[in-house]
């Protein structure tokens, strides 16, 4: 039935691309019809998925590859998602895999190479995998190499950031609950859009951790902080509305540069529920 459903979807995503040629041709990777508070929410997006096992080589212990089925709208952006310490993806986020492929992006969800791998090892093997992904993967010809983010959770959240550092050519990083390396990051030359999502009630990382994190950030940064009300260090770990519905925006603005998604991060969120706080920098 969901294949079905999603393929339905797809369908109609295509007439409303195709009933809009001067969104598309000014804004070539706008994709799927025009999103309302009630599609950022949803479960699934509006297109179709599929995916693959990857196997362990290419500089991380393999894991698995989500992306868009239509292959007739070009390429898409991607990210890759690393899990948190002694965590597997496979146990834990990668109930974000197919829910952001059917937005519209490549994802790729890789096991680390040691279950206790140091943010700064997470780092390096989500690189790896986004060279895995636009170099070597079974859908590199799908995903626009221009176009790439990754998102982490605690340790991994650390990678992440620290691949940011590493790569500046990255469109976007997002911290979900972003730990603390060895020794104190420092995020003051981050050039990339940067995103945190966190839990009020984190005893792990803990909101005052992560706002002195926060005001390393440059000023001029593209940045956005949700902090979701009452969740814990684990919110990342399972199905979560608040966090996709802020993601999902986010995703949209920083790899496919879709300004219609701005009106639910600008100036503040769109819908406020479950959210303790929130800080922004516009545009985005």
């Amino acid at each position: 039935m969901r294949r079905v459903l999603s393929g339905i979807a797809a369908v109609l995503t295509l007439v409303a691309v195709a009933v809009s040629p001067a969104a598309a041709a000014a804004n070539p990777y706008q994709r799927g019809p025009d999103p309302t508070l009630a599609s950022v929410a949803a479960p699934y997006g509006p297109f179709a998925t599929a995916q693959a096992k990857v196997p362990p080589g290419n500089g991380f212990n393999g894991g698995y590859l989500y992306h868009p089925a239509d292959t007739t709208l070009g390429t898409w952006g991607a990210v890759a998602i690393v899990p948190g310490y002694s965590a597997l993806f496979a146990d834990e986020e990668a109930w974000m895999g197919p829910r952001l492929a059917s937005f519209g992006f490549v994802v790729i969800g890789i096991e680390t190479n040691s279950r206790t791998d140091s943010a700064d090892a997470r780092a390096t093997q989500l690189l790896a995998a986004l060279d895995y992904l636009t170099q070597r993967s079974p859908v590199r010809t799908r995903v626009d190499g221009s176009r790439l983010g990754v998102i982490g959770h605690s340790a991994g959240g650390a990678g992440a950031l620290l691949a940011a550092l590493r790569r500046p050519s990255l469109k976007s990083v997002v911290g979900l609950a972003p730990g603390s390396p060895v020794g104190n990051l420092d995020l003051a030359g981050d050039r990339v859009p940067t995103m945190f999502i966190a839990g009020q009630r984190d005893p792990v990382v803990t909101p005052a951790y992560l706002e002195k994190l926060w005001v390393t950030l440059p000023a001029a940064l593209k940045k956005a902080y949700v902090q979701i009300a009452g969740a814990d260090h684990l919110f990342a770990t399972r199905p979560n509305t608040v966090e996709m519905r802020t993601l999902v925006p986010w995703l949209k603005l920083a790899l496919d540069q879709d300004t219609r998604y701005g009106k639910f991060l600008c100036p503040t969120v769109a819908d406020a529920t479950g959210i303790s706080m929130y800080r922004v920098t516009c545009p985005l």
